[in-house]
């Protein structure tokens, strides 16, 4: 496929009868206009205001191809850079993370402020003075950048909506995973990250999280195995039974996110958790009772996973964390997966769920070596010449979709479906289209 037209788009994605090209998984040049039209414009998860806590700090990061520095100013200021000097493009940081006053280019030695001016040329006078101009030829700064509750994310598009707006009401169901587990606002920390590479396209990743339970079936030998918090007191699975009484939700949203969350009944009675380890159960027992008491009703509402349109996923409680799922090539992905705790939780917590979510998660977690082998067959079986001219399916529970559920917003199903799925590429379709930001966002306008 080379001609990416509007009508080539529209024949790719059939929201109607549910079916998806597979040509949106393999093929290199829609993969090009991916990053031109889509990673271009959308809100981009960065990384964490924790792991840049001080003046000077710094963390590289990643939107889309791109390769960004995270980094605190010296006023104490989020920043977020193109990490590309102006003279020859060569990266002015190389290293993962740290702390400094000054990024110099390694190639010719221009160096730039924390908060991105070109400072020092050498041989300033001689070579260029009365033609360089300092102010035009600082680090490439990003349009806009938001702080969530502690979660950096950045748009290169400064006429982009406001994250808020570009969350719309994702919003209440992300909160679940960034909040405190005793219902207090934000208060997260990273407590470490997981980078790898699988030969996937990064849209398997993402719609993955959408709330695709129809899976589960391949992560039979971890539940027969049992990985859980509660797993040496005898049970099963990757996690504990707290969500076992509770109505199961699906939700897709005009802006192309997706969740899968629960509601507790109303009674909403604490269920035992965490029973391996004593000191992790009082501690849990005591936030779920917190929270019941701080938000009433809304605190019924618990998280399982979701995608932030296009690349953010996340799990909300065992385990908790974000995954960035960077674009590498149309068939390969940077998998980021940063585990999340409460900032002022005990060291014994935060301990055991580092070890938890490495026993679940990352490229030796028990349960996404599932996912990744997966996706990475699933990419490898739609190269062929023959596979691509069949589409995928994505009929599941279509036509289900209700217009909210007890006071939350969205379409909502309450079974198993691929709607957020039909959802997320609708969205992709109109990124593709070029289409306005206010019929990205569910409007009407092109």
């Amino acid at each position: 496929m080379t001609d990416i037209t509007t009508e080539a788009v529209d024949g790719l994605v059939d929201i109607e009868r549910g079916y998806i090209s597979r040509e949106l998984f393999v093929d290199a040049d829609l993969y090009k206009e991916e990053l031109d039209k889509v990673f271009t414009r959308a809100w981009l998860f960065v990384g964490h205001e924790s792991q840049i806590p001080e003046k000077g700090d710094f963390f590289t990061s990643r939107m889309g191809e791109e390769s960004v520095i995270l980094c605190r100013d010296k006023a104490g200021k989020i920043q977020v850079f193109l990490n590309s000097c102006r003279h020859r493009g060569m990266k002015v940081c190389r290293y993962e993370s740290g702390n400094t006053s000054l990024f110099t280019c390694p190639y010719h030695s221009w160096t730039y402020t924390t908060d991105g001016k070109l400072q020092g040329v050498p041989q300033y006078r001689t070579l260029y003075e009365g033609n360089l101009d300092r102010e035009a030829n600082g680090l490439v700064s990003v349009g806009r950048i938001a702080n969530y509750k502690g979660t950096i994310w950045a748009t290169w598009d400064k006429d982009a909506p406001d994250f808020l707006t570009y969350l719309g009401d994702a919003k209440i169901h992300l909160d679940q995973a960034l909040d405190c587990r005793d219902g207090r606002a934000g208060g997260s920390e990273v407590i470490g990250i997981h980078k790898w590479i699988l030969p996937s396209n990064w849209k398997f990743a993402a719609e993955n999280f959408l709330g695709d339970t129809y899976h589960n079936p391949s992560h039979r030998s971890v539940d027969l195995i049992g990985i859980g918090p509660s797993a040496e007191s005898g049970k099963k699975g990757r996690r504990d039974d707290e969500l076992e009484k509770a109505q199961h939700i699906w939700a897709s949203f005009p802006q192309g996110h997706g969740v899968h969350s629960a509601l507790q009944p109303t009674e909403n009675e604490y269920i035992e958790s965490f029973l391996d380890s004593p000191v992790l159960e009082e501690y849990f027992r005591h936030c779920y009772e917190e929270r019941k008491a701080r938000l009433g009703e809304e605190a019924r509402l618990l998280p399982f996973v979701g995608s932030i349109f296009p690349n953010t996923s996340y799990h909300g409680r065992q385990p908790r964390g974000l995954c960035a799922w960077h674009p590498h090539s149309p068939t390969s992905t940077e998998a980021w997966r940063y585990f999340l705790v409460d900032k002022d939780a005990p060291t014994e917590v935060k301990d055991y769920l580092r070890r938890y979510y490495m026993r679940y998660s990352g490229p030796a977690g028990m349960t996404e070596q599932d996912d990744m082998e997966n996706w990475l067959y699933a990419t490898a079986a739609s190269t062929g010449t023959v596979a691509r001219r069949y589409p995928f399916n994505y009929q599941q529970s279509l036509g289900l979709a209700q217009d909210g559920y007890e006071g939350y917003r969205g379409d909502i199903t309450l079974q198993p479906t691929e709607q957020m799925a039909r959802g997320y590429y609708r969205t992709w379709q109109n990124y593709m289209r070029g289409a306005s930001w206010d019929a990205i966002l569910g409007g009407a306008g092109k």
